[in-house]
């Protein structure tokens, strides 16, 4: 099996994203949001039989780590009462596609994030998603000012309400920021990527995993620009005095293979072992075009694994054994799913 971590639910219906404009717009008028539109099955069929699962069959992937669109998070907007209504609604949404395509999605929640509110604030919902949706992790944006950084390093106490759930449900954290409303920052060209290497250093320079032992993270988009300058990170770690990265991070830090180019792929499987690499596309992401020089869509990751000079058995970490080890809740549940699709 060829199991996807990353993948968002880009295609969603029209009449979502429209409740969603109409839900902010509410709140900055002081109104009520209005009621939630209604979605039949078989239109979110044709959302995924024409997107994601046109491009699994067309790529040869079999399941994908799914979870709600990362720049329409939005966390910036509104209130906490905002966020907690947008994020219900579309976990809802999730677990309906999961439920109608148990063997190509298993679910991961979107947490009710705000700026200025405390993660103790979202530890309902991801407690919902998990035990009644059967989700088997989450994603948890480092920050949810959208490019401003209010919130407290990951490294800080702040968010240990957070990780403490998070262990007792023994579900990974998948590290995604969402949309950026600084002009500083591009969505997914900077933005995405500065979070990412913001938070793989503020593990490193804090006592979170000494506190958290069995608490995971994958990093994705291949880590930002982590395993391009590991040698930065080797030497400021070995200044501060602190373990060997392999060490300090490796258990509880993971990279996924959102790089859109042979030799990004080929320098993640370099730097990072085998054991910490993740497969994932994004696909129908971020980078949807067709690259010009390989005439293939950048985001058809597989292609770029598939030429790496690894063994068949380092391979195969990759595509699947990795994440299920990674989501510990993962192979329970795609052995419910697939029962679910043979009745």
């Amino acid at each position: 099996m060829i199991i996807d971590c990353h993948g968002h639910y880009t295609t969603a219906p029209r009449q979502h994203e429209a409740w969603r404009a109409a839900q902010v717009s509410a709140h900055a008028e002081g109104r009520s949001p209005p009621p939630r539109p209604t979605m039949t099955d078989d239109e979110l069929r044709e959302t995924i039989v024409n997107g994601q699962l046109k491009v699994q069959r067309e790529r040869g992937t079999d399941l994908t780590i799914f979870s709600p669109r990362a720049a329409g998070m939005g966390h910036h907007l509104g209130d906490a009462s905002t966020s907690e209504g947008w994020a219900t609604a579309c976990n809802e949404l999730i677990h309906r596609i999961c439920t109608l395509f148990p063997r190509n999605f298993v679910g991961v929640a979107m947490l009710p994030q705000s700026a200025g509110v405390s993660p103790k604030n979202c530890l309902a919902e991801l407690e919902r998603c998990v035990t009644e949706y059967g989700f088997v992790g989450c994603n948890v944006n480092p920050d949810p000012s959208g490019g401003h950084w209010q919130d407290p390093p990951l490294s800080d106490r702040y968010w240990y309400p957070l990780y403490e759930k998070m262990v007792e449900l023994n579900v990974p954290g998948m590290i995604h920021v969402s949309a950026a409303c600084n002009p500083a920052f591009h969505t997914t060209g900077s933005h995405y990527l500065n979070g990412d290497t913001v938070a793989f250093n503020q593990f490193m320079t804090s006592t979170v995993f000494k506190d958290f032992p069995t608490l995971k993270f994958v990093i994705p988009h291949g880590g930002g620009a982590v395993p391009y300058h590991w040698g930065r990170f080797r030497g400021l770690a070995q200044a501060a005095k602190l373990p060997l990265l392999g060490e300090l991070l490796l258990k509880n830090i993971f990279f996924d293979t959102c790089v859109y180019h042979l030799p990004g792929q080929e320098l993640l499987a370099k730097v990072i072992p085998v054991d910490n690499i993740l497969f994932a596309s994004e696909m129908i992401g971020a980078v949807p075009g067709i690259d010009p020089e390989t005439g293939h869509y950048f985001d058809d990751t597989k292609r770029y694994v598939d030429q790496l000079p690894l063994s068949d058995a380092d391979k195969a970490k990759i595509y699947e054994g990795n994440a299920r080890r990674v989501y510990p809740r993962l192979s329970g549940q795609i052995t419910r799913q697939f029962a679910q699709a043979a009745r």
